[in-house]
């Protein structure tokens, strides 16, 4: 049965990446005497690659790969990622970003149910934070038993580190658990780690089918627990017939008979 809810953050709790990440990105650029501008669909782009750090480094090998192996790269990267992220946070002191339709009505419903909730990111923890009380109020923290994120893990999605954690800090088992994300390296991370998971596709999702998910849906609006529910247990009965598929046994073997003749050596 489904005992945990396990979120991922940005495009999936809330659209954060076009009108928050973005900006703050290019507000970083500027600041620095930069002529670096990511539009949409570099962004899009470079969303392909897991973090913000990450992301500016395969951005500057982009255009300048002599500059981005220099000795000075990556005290540089990690100059223009704290600007970055302070931007960030100013952005959601500014009240624009909201939870996508949906997700509040499902974490308080989730809650008042028992199930356990987690936050599986590649973002900041000072980023999960600010943007959980900004849109929930200084209490939204204790709706989560677990907040795992980039900065308490090794490798970041599609690596399955931060599930582990998770499960590990939930002391669930994957099969217990459905993820929500809405880009095919969360979805690849939680499958990785053994998690079930419905896609919720946001603004940069890209336009594939999800032929590894439980449910692939455009957002969360109308979707109930009971629908939760119901998609995890669809999942563990397809789950329970592909590792059991019917006349998988082996027949027993037959013995030889007494009376069959020896064969001639």
């Amino acid at each position: 049965m489904l005992s945990a809810l396990i979120w991922d953050v940005d495009g999936t709790l809330a659209e954060t990446e076009e009108h928050g990440h973005r900006v703050a990105f290019n507000r970083a650029f500027e600041e620095a005497g930069l002529t670096w501008r990511w539009d949409g669909a570099v962004y899009a782009d470079l969303l392909a690659v897991a973090g913000g750090k990450e992301r500016i480094h395969a951005w500057w090998r982009r255009i300048d790969p002599v500059g981005a192996a220099a000795p000075s790269a990556r005290e540089t990267i990690e100059r223009l990622h704290a600007r970055k992220t302070a931007h960030y946070l100013d952005i959601l002191a500014g009240g624009k970003i909201r939870l996508r339709s949906g997700v509040e009505r499902l974490l308080l419903e989730a809650a008042n149910h028992g199930l356990k909730q987690a936050i599986a990111t590649t973002t900041t923890l000072q980023n999960v934070h600010r943007l959980l009380d900004v849109t929930l109020g200084a209490d939204a923290s204790t709706l989560f038993d677990v907040i795992a994120a980039a900065d308490t893990v090794g490798l970041k999605k599609p690596a399955p580190d931060v599930y582990h954690r998770v499960l590990g800090g939930l002391g669930l088992h994957a099969s217990q658990c459905l993820a929500i994300e809405d880009s095919f390296a969360g979805v690849g991370a939680a499958r990785s780690a053994g998690v079930p998971v419905v896609l919720v596709r946001s603004r940069f999702t890209t336009p594939r089918p999800c032929a590894d998910c439980v449910e692939d849906l455009q957002d969360l609006n109308g979707v109930r627990l009971a629908d939760l529910r119901r998609m995890h247990h669809v999942w563990q009965v397809v789950e329970a017939a592909r590792r059991n598929p019917p006349g998988a046994a082996s027949e027993p073997k037959a013995t030889p008979s007494a009376c069959a003749r020896p064969t001639a050596a």
